[in-house]
C-alpha cells in the first residue's frame, strides 16, 4: 500500500505527474535564461549572437542533463512498487536541485569567456551538476523497490550513481584549477549517459 492507505498506483502516478510538471518548468527556463543580444555602436547582429556562444554550449548540456534525469526518473519508477514519506521529500529534494540547475547554467552562459571569472562560473556549474547527481542517490533504493529485482542488478545502479557523484566531485574540485578539465569531465559524463542503460534484471 502507499501512504496512509492510498493506492500505490494512484500515488505513483501522483509523484510522477508533479515530477515531470518540475522538469518541464526546469527545461524550459533553460532558453528563456538566454536573452536577446541588445546591439551597441558598429556591432552587427551576427556577431552579437556569435557572442552567445558559451550561453547556447551551456544550455544545450544541460537540457540534455535534465532530460537524461527525466527518462532515468521514469524507468527507475517502473521499479518503485510503493512510496513513504521519506521517500517522497528526497524526491522533493532532488526536484529542487533540478529546478535550481538553469541558475548556474546562465552564470557559466554569462562568464564562460571571462578570464578572471570562468573559475567560478564553472565551479558553481560543476556543483549545480552535482546537486541532482546527489539528490537521486539519496531518493532511490530504499527498500521500494520490486523484490523480484535480482541483488545484482540493484548493485549496479548503486554503484552507477555513486560513481557519478564522484565524478562530480571531482570536477567540483578540479574546476578550482582548470575550468577547461572540469568542463571536459562534465560533459564526458553526461555523454556517457547517452548510452543505452542496462535493462532490469529479475530473479528467475
Amino acid at each position: 500500500m502507499g501512504i496512509d492507505g492510498e493506492d500505490p498506483d494512484s500515488g505513483m502516478q501522483r509523484i510522477e505527474t508533479f515530477s515531470d510538471g518540475v522538469f518541464a518548468i526546469a527545461i524550459t527556463l533553460l532558453i528563456i535564461e538566454i536573452g536577446v543580444p541588445h546591439l551597441g555602436g558598429s556591432e552587427s547582429l551576427a556577431s552579437a549572437l556569435w557572442d552567445l556562444w558559451p550561453s547556447y554550449g551551456a544550455y544545450a548540456l544541460s537540457f540534455v542533463m535534465i532530460g537524461i534525469y527525466w527518462a532515468n526518473h521514469h524507468s527507475i519508477f517502473k521499479l518503485i512498487v510503493r512510496t513513504d514519506h521519506v521517500f517522497l521529500m528526497l524526491n522533493v529534494f532532488f526536484l529542487m536541485c533540478i529546478a535550481f540547475l538553469p541558475f548556474p547554467t546562465a552564470v557559466l552562459g554569462e562568464y564562460l569567456h571571462d578570464s578572471g571569472e570562468r573559475e567560478t562560473a564553472v565551479t558553481l556549474y560543476a556543483l549545480g551538476l552535482l546537486l541532482p547527481a546527489f539528490g537521486w542517490l539519496c531518493a532511490n533504493f530504499r527498500g521500494l523497490t520490486d523484490t523480484r529485482l535480482a541483488p545484482d542488478y540493484i548493485r549496479f545502479l548503486t554503484t552507477q550513481y555513486l560513481l557519478s557523484n564522484a565524478i562530480y566531485v571531482m570536477a567540483l574540485a578540479i574546476s578550482l584549477i582548470s575550468a577547461v578539465a572540469a568542463l571536459v569531465i562534465c560533459v564526458g559524463l553526461t555523454l556517457l549517459y547517452l548510452l543505452p542503460p542496462r535493462s532490469p534484471r529479475y530473479l528467475n
